[in-house]
Formats: structure tokens, sequence, C-alpha cells
């Protein structure tokens, strides 16, 4: 006995190449059963059922092709029915900030489609909601510029943050890139089976309905940074502390902690901008500092400390390039370690280089310091109600606690993968290496070299996708037209 039906397109986020189109053919187990108890939820774009034949190509190598038998194993009966599942025509990139969108842009102008999803309600949310209102770029804006779009001339040397957002968002409008919002990752994987990565989420819009979908594709671009959750000290006593307790990325100014006391825990370049705003704003800050750290002014006889840097970088070796900017750092700030400020036995350049970690860029948090408005505390060991004990045995009482104790990958809790990401979240290979894996598998803006590291990763990454997608899209194009194709079950 026969039972034919139709079942609705598997969507496309844009019209299939004809080169790179899977083949589709399923069948039920117990069809009437099914049909009486199931509904299709594939939603429909301008798509097909899709259909290819494998062909060699001009060296007679035979090309890859994905058929119907081995996409539908990538979903069970239950999953097939239970969810949207859409087809993306190219690669998908997760996330939405500076590293997504340079992308995205790249891919754009390398002609090939892309989808990009974001799980916050705005590009770049990052800089949009999680970070303080006198924030500016430590560092000149043609080292933070994406790729194919330059900063504004009328922009300053140190862009705002809502300078910067504004680029982002015209950016974003240029090279029209539109990513599907509120679209939260929960697990991304390869299907070694059929060739293809599926990610699958769940809307993260508040008072929307939990809506889960599974996208399908080739290519995942992960591009959700360094900075994807920010870091929560354990201390003891820190839980029951009484006073306010914020992280540095729910931080916007310091006028909440008007003549308050304040403790900020570390002294990064955060720590210090925190530290030195909570001082313009008439609050009495202590700051935190359990470790060493190299601190190096912003600019040198005008000329920006990190353009100097890149360019004795071009002549003379790196310890010899750090020799300098200590000489020259000591010159412009003196002696910080009588601040209580010790430096690290390795130079800045190369702590940046083996362990990621950036040196701070004074902008006057020297001087408060110096003058006492800012307050150098060692490491804690705990908190009592409104007081914190120093692992040197003293106390000090304090109103409110900011934690500027950084940030890190979020990679590990949604991709499934081992392979090409450890287990902190970032590439097992160092850079300039660790912007592409295996299966189709790409990360971008994980070489803790900022967005300049960012948009080198971009434009590699575009150019890899783009030359394959280039090769495959010379075969003659045939026009595919959206049809509903007859499925027959036999049982």
């Amino acid at each position: 006995m026969h039972l034919s039906c139709s079942i609705p397109y598997l969507s496309s986020s844009t019209p299939l190449s004809s080169s790179f189109i899977p083949k589709l053919t399923f069948s039920f187990p117990n069809p009437v059963k099914l049909l009486q108890t199931k509904k299709t939820t594939f939603k429909r774009h301008n798509s097909y059922f899709l259909k290819t034949q494998t062909k060699p190509n001009r060296t007679g190598k035979k090309k890859t092709s994905f058929r119907m038998e081995n996409l539908f194993r990538l979903v069970d009966n239950e999953d097939l029915f239970s969810r949207r599942c859409i087809w993306v025509n190219g690669p998908i990139i997760v996330g939405a900030g500076p590293s997504g969108l340079a992308t995205a842009a790249c891919l754009r102008e390398q002609g090939v489609p892309f989808m990009v999803l974001e799980r916050a309600d705005c590009i770049a949310s990052l800089w949009q909601k999680r970070t303080y209102d006198r924030l500016k770029l430590h560092l000149p804006k043609q080292f933070c510029q994406l790729p194919k779009l330059p900063f504004p001339e009328d922009f300053p040397e140190y862009p705002t943050k809502k300078q910067f957002i504004e680029y982002l968002e015209s950016y974003a409008k240029h090279f029209e890139i539109n990513p599907q919002f509120n679209e939260c990752v929960q697990s991304a994987r390869y299907d070694e089976t059929s060739g293809l990565w599926r990610v699958k989420t769940v809307s993260s819009s508040s008072g929307a309905a939990r809506g889960e979908v599974e996208y399908i594709c080739r290519w995942l671009v992960v591009a959700t940074g360094e900075n994807a959750e920010c870091v929560m000290p354990e201390i003891e006593g820190l839980s029951e502390f009484k006073g306010d307790v914020i992280h540095a990325c729910d931080y916007k100014s310091g006028e909440r902690f008007r003549g308050k006391k304040v403790l900020v825990v570390g002294c990064g370049n955060s720590g210090m901008e925190l530290s030195l705003d909570l001082c313009n704003h008439h609050s009495s800050p202590s700051m935190v500092v359990r470790s060493s750290v190299h601190v190096l002014p912003r600019e040198v006889f005008g000329i920006s400390t990190f353009e100097l840097a890149v360019m004795l970088l071009q002549w003379l070796p790196l310890w010899l390039v750090d020799k300098i900017l200590l000489i020259l750092a000591w010159f412009v700030l003196g002696n910080i370690e009588k601040l209580g400020l010790k430096r690290p036995s390795k130079g800045p350049l190369e702590m940046k280089n083996r362990k990621g970690k950036t040196p701070v860029l004074d902008i006057g948090a020297l001087e408060r310091i110096r003058s006492g408005d800012i307050e150098v505390v060692p490491g804690i060991k705990r908190f009592n109600n409104g007081e914190v004990e120093f692992i040197n045995g003293e106390k000090l009482d304090i109103d409110a606690i900011v934690l500027a104790t950084g940030y890190r990958s979020n990679v590990p809790s949604w991709l499934q993968e081992g392979e090409f990401f450890s287990k902190n979240g970032y590439p097992k290979m160092p850079f300039p290496h660790g912007w592409k894996g295996n299966a189709g598998l790409y990360a971008v803006g994980f070489t803790k070299r900022g967005l300049s590291g960012a948009s080198s990763d971009a434009v590699k990454i575009a150019q890899d996708i783009g030359q394959v997608w280039k090769n495959e899209t010379k075969q003659k194009k045939q026009r595919t037209t959206a049809c509903h194709r007859r499925c027959i079950s036999q049982f």
C-alpha cells in the first residue's frame, strides 16, 4: 500500500546556487499515524526541496554532494515536527558584534550569502548595553576601523562610545547586514553523516514565545568574541555583602556612587578608568591590585604608544621594543612601583603575545593615585558585612563594590566541538593560525589583538569561503522554481 503526501519546503535564507543544493528524499515509518498526529513546521521563504547531482569538476575530481537521505538523518521524526528547520545557503555567523559585522561585510564583497544570528536585540550589544558612558577607544581610530569602510574623517583620534556605535550601525547599513536578532544559540554541532552544521536556537526576546529553530548550513563562523560573558569572582563573604555589588558591565556612571566609599576589584584598563570616573563624581575609590601590571602612557610626545610600538617592531626585535617602551614610560609616568603598582618581569609586548594580557594605557588615573584620590590596596581575603579584609590583615569600611574582573568566551557552553576550540573558549592554535578549523568551522575575534586582529581574521575567512563559493558557482546555473515534491511512503 502506498501513500503520497506533499511536504512544505525546507526554507532558505537566500536563493540557492545550483552548485550546492542537497537532494532530499525520505519516507515515514508509519505515514498514516504520523500525518494524523503531526504537522510540519518548516518555515517557507523562497525555498525549495533541494536537488543536485554529483558531477566531476574540471580537474576530474568529484565534488561533495549532499543528498536528501543524509540531510534528514539530521533530524529524527520528533525533532522534524517540533521545530522549524531552516536551510541557510552560505555561512552562519554567530554574533553581531564588530567581529561578526566585519566577517559579514567581507563575505558581501565576495558575493557570498550569509546569515547572522544575534542573541540581543541590537548589533554590538556589548558596546551598547555593557559599557560605561565615558568610554573611548583606547587606540587611534585607524587601528580600530573595520575592513572596507574607514571611520568618518571628522571623528576624533579616539572616538567616543557613542561615535563608535554610530560607525558600526552605518557599517551594517552600508553592507546591508541584517542580523536575526533575539536568536540565542543553544547548541551547534557538525553532523558527519551529512557534512553539515546543525545550529539550534531559541528566541530570547522578552514576552515572546520560546520558539525553537534549527538552522542547517555548510559553514559556521564563531564571532561571539572574547568578552561574551562577565567573570564573577568567588570571594568569601561577597554574596552576603549588604551594599551595592555590580560588575563593570552594569556600570554606567559614578553619579550613583557620589559620596560613597567604593572598592574597585581589578586594575586593568576598566578598573583604572572606573576608578578615575568615580573620582570625577566625588566618590572615594579604592582599587584592588593583587598582581603585577604594566602601565604605559597612552601617548608619548603626542604619538600614540601603540602606533609607536607598531612602527618600532618593523625594524627592531620585540625585546628591544619592550625596553624602549619601558624607558619612555618611566620618563613620562615616573616610577609607578612607588604607587603600589609593581611591573611584571616580562615586557608589555611579550606579556601580550604570551598571555594575552593587555597593558594599561593611562588616561589620568595615575595622577589621581599620586594625589591620594584613588587608594591602591592589596588582594582581598574576605568580606564581612560593610567592610573588606585584605591579605595583609588590614580592614577597610566600604559602601559598594565594582567588579572590574573582566570577561570570558562562552563558546564551550554551546559549541559541541573539541578539536579546534579549547576548554577556555579560545582556538587551540596561536595567532595567526587560529581563524580556521576543520569541516567549515571558523573563528573571528579571538586573537587577543583587538579590533585589528578581528578585521584580519574576517578578511581571511571571507576569502577562504569565497574561493570555494566562486569555484562551485562557475558551473552553469540552472533556474530552480519552488515546487512541492511528492514523497512516497510504503508500509
